[in-house]
């Protein structure tokens, strides 16, 4: 049985700058993803032009594209949206793996927190699902996830001034 999202207050974006790192492939859900980040940023607060949007070919892409888009220090936090949808091969693990794997290394390696908003569904079904309105919607919550840790850094960082 699923449990039920604890749904928590989004944080303040504060000032803070956003990359959003979408995947072309699985578009149509993608594209759906993105437009719950975009809401869930403009709920906080974030400025539309403190919010940058940055396209990719796949999920297997999303790591490399958001370890340069950290790289250039211009950016709070990551939110890399992407959609991989089980077929008949192992291509889906290698690719989901990989996505979830190298964010993660990019993460730890840059300091710039990054947001996992990649759906790994067994169904097209499951992803159109995930990708609806309202904040049940997976780029929603990566998108309130990337807030809630450039809030938590920023805070670091001014603890660490101290």
């Amino acid at each position: 049985m699923r449990q039920p999202d604890v749904q928590v207050p989004l944080e303040d974006a504060g000032g803070a700058r956003f990359a959003l790192i979408v995947s072309r492939f699985n578009e149509a859900i993608t594209r759906k993803l993105e437009a719950g980040a975009r809401v869930a940023l403009r709920e906080a607060g974030a400025a539309d032009d403190h919010v940058e949007g940055f396209s990719v070919p796949g999920a297997f892409e999303l790591p490399q594209a958001a370890r340069g888009v950290a790289e250039t220090g211009r950016f709070d936090a990551i939110i890399c949206l992407g959609c991989v949808i089980r077929g008949e091969t192992p291509h889906f693990e290698y690719v989901s793996g990989a996505a979830a794997y190298g964010l993660m290394a990019a993460a730890g390696e840059t300091g710039v927190p990054m947001a996992f908003g990649v759906l790994t569904t067994d169904t097209w079904e499951q992803a159109e699902a995930r990708a609806g309105d309202g904040p049940d919607n997976k780029g929603f919550e990566a998108a309130a996830a990337a807030l809630e840790m450039a809030a938590l850094f920023r805070t670091l960082r001014q603890s660490h001034r101290r």
